[in-house]
Order: structure tokens, then sequence, then C-alpha cells
């Protein structure tokens, strides 16, 4: 009885593969999402070269093609964390992937031992996903008087403090044990 328990315990880790799925088939939508903003930006470059349009028109077409530009880094950057999520679910819930052991880049993309590794190096990713969120929608901005341009200047103060707090390595002597 406590074989065949077990043994459907250690199978019940297969479930897993739900999510591995379900991250690829996100990932290739995020992909999907972030190619149409880039023909977007393709189609608001042809506008600019416009020499009929006046100052107001070019500028406004300016912020339209800096912000596809903006989505479509986000959009990637998103799948990118989709695909890390997905590949490193797999590696620690299902199989070694072959194919990535043999390859010269598996120490820079997945060199995922733990979950808290997965989710350190989502969580990452998730940081500089919600800067480029805030680098967009500062761009939308309007500042009509000094205490607007002072909440930027506080959200900017933030984002850098959170940046530099993501970046930062423990000392080698605070490490958790196992790392």
């Amino acid at each position: 009885m406590t074989r065949l328990f077990e043994g459907a315990l250690w199978g019940s880790r297969l479930i897993v593969l739900v999510a591995v799925v379900f991250g690829l088939l996100l990932a290739l939508g995020a992909f999907y999402l972030a190619t149409v903003d880039v023909f977007y930006f393709l189609g608001y470059l042809g506008d600019y070269a416009d020499l009929s349009l006046g100052t107001d028109e070019r500028e406004d077409l300016r912020a339209s093609a800096i912000t596809a530009i903006v989505k479509a880094v986000d959009g990637y950057l998103i799948a990118a964390i989709l695909i890390i999520f997905a590949l490193g679910l797999y590696e620690l819930f299902i199989s070694k992937l072959d194919p990535a052991e043999r390859s010269e880049t598996i120490p820079r993309l997945l060199l995922i031992r733990s979950l808290d590794e997965l989710k350190e190096r989502i969580a990452s990713l998730v940081l500089l996903v919600l800067v480029i969120e805030f680098f967009q929608r500062a761009l939308q901005l309007e500042y009509r008087s000094p205490l607007d341009l002072l909440y930027f200047a506080t959200g900017v103060l933030l984002v850098s403090g959170a940046l530099y707090l993501g970046s930062r390595k423990p000392p080698k002597d605070q490490e958790p044990k196992g790392s």
C-alpha cells in the first residue's frame, strides 16, 4: 500500500506539465502581441517622415511610436519570463532537458536548481517589466504643476531604489545554506 501511495504521490508531480504547456502558450501569445506592436511602430515610422505634419502632430506621432517600442519590449520580456518559468518548472519537477545540457547558453539562461532560484530569476525579470511599464506611463503624463513633477521624481527615485535593491547580492557569509 505504501509503495502504491508513494508511486502515485511521485507521479502527481506530472501535473506541473499543465503549467509548462500553458506557460509556453502564454509566451506565444505575448510574442504575438509584441510583434503586432512592432508593426504599429513601423507604421508610425512611415508616417513620421511625412513633411506635411505640423509640430504638434509630429510630437504626438513620436509619443505613439515610443509607446509602441516600450510595449513591444515589455511584451517580449513577458514572453521571456514565461519561457523561463516553463523551462524552470519542467527541469525542477519533470526532467532535465537533454538538448539544454548540451547547449552553450544553458549557464546564462536556465541554471536553476531550486524553486527559490526560479522565483528569484522571475522576480528580477518582473521588476524589469514594471520599470518599463512605469517608463511607458511616464511618457504619457502631462505635467501641469510642480507637484506633478515632484510625484514623477519620487516615482523615479522609488524605481531606482527597487532596481538597486533587486540587483544586490547578499554577502557570501549571509547567503542561505544550500546555495
